[in-house]
């Protein structure tokens, strides 16, 4: 496992990596260009974004004693075709074998999740997210609801569109967070507070991670510089469940 500068989880573990394109939000997609950078070279990254399975990696958790949220699989999705229930098995015994952590499980795929978890129980220190950064994948926020979990969490990162209505019943969480790099789409203030103000109304915890590479003015600057304040405030609640 390791640290990780990504504000809302602690560590990252990655017994999975590598995916393929499946919406709007994988076009300048963070991991593949960082993947593709160690293509060839020994380690995670030798076949670069192609998925892989890593079983020396399963039993990382458990040598990490203290408690901490990890996301699992910021490198790939768990959830991918490519990837087999079996070894999902694998990635749940050792999230079951290690209560002290919370993981956090994303997917853009949770059709794959649902069936994944209509024949298992949802580990009670597992997270469940989708990602939902346009308004055409909000059907995902319906799948996921739809799993019998204990924390349920939505990422809107990067957030290209206005998402209109939500309903978040069922939901814990939502994130949200601007696209960095030199390809990153703008992100507009009135997209983020249309989220934040649902969230409010419907008790759900609301946590602004970043403006990224276009900052609220709408002028492009390092994500360092435009920085995470929303009308001049920080919004980074994180349940305590």
């Amino acid at each position: 496992m390791q640290k990780t500068s990504i504000s809302w989880t602690e560590k990252t573990w990655n017994p999975v990596t590598g995916c393929t394109p499946i919406s709007r939000g994988c076009m300048n997609c963070y991991a593949a260009a960082m993947a593709n950078r160690f293509r060839g070279r020994q380690g995670k990254y030798k076949n670069g974004f192609k998925v892989t399975l890593h079983e020396d990696s399963l039993d990382e958790p458990l040598h990490e004693l203290k408690s901490c949220r990890i996301f699992v699989c910021s490198m790939g999705d768990s959830f991918h075709e490519d990837v087999s229930f079996e070894f999902v098995d694998k990635i749940m015994e050792t999230i079951d074998r290690t209560p002290w952590h919370k993981y956090l499980i994303l997917t853009k795929r949770p059709e794959r999740m649902a069936e994944y978890f209509q024949t298992r129980e949802v580990p009670q220190n597992a997270w469940l997210g989708t990602t939902v950064e346009a308004a055409e994948y909000k059907y995902r926020v319906d799948i996921l609801r739809s799993i019998k979990g204990s924390f349920k969490f939505l990422s809107c990162e990067p957030l290209v569109e206005n998402l209109g209505e939500l309903d978040l019943t069922g939901i814990d969480w939502v994130i949200v967070g601007g696209e960095s790099g030199s390809r990153a789409r703008p992100m507009k203030e009135e997209w983020v507070m249309n989220i934040k103000d649902q969230a409010e109304v419907q008790g759900v915890a609301f946590f602004f991670k970043q403006w990224g590479t276009w900052g609220s003015d709408g002028v492009k600057r390092s994500k360092e510089a435009n920085g995470h304040l929303l009308n001049g405030k920080v919004y980074q609640k994180i349940p305590d469940k």
